[in-house]
């Protein structure tokens, strides 16, 4: 009866570690997705305000343009 309670006893904490492991790597995934997602965010971000500083440069080159034909 020893063995198949040691048995038994073994089979439970591959289990349980399994189990952490499990919960583990599903934390890991979580936190990796949230940060790609800030990641995306602040890239968007960085590039609309790159798009308006362009627009802006852009108006200000073409207004001095306009001037100097006059």
């Amino acid at each position: 009866m020893a063995n198949h309670e040691k048995k038994n006893n073994q089979q439970d904490n591959a289990s349980i570690s399994q189990g952490i492991k499990n919960t583990a790597g599903a934390a890991f995934h979580t936190v990796h997705s949230a940060l790609e997602t800030t990641e995306n965010a602040a890239m968007n971000a960085v590039d609309a305000t790159t798009n308006a500083i362009n627009n802006l440069t852009d108006d200000e080159n073409n207004n001095r343009r306009n001037q100097n034909k006059e």
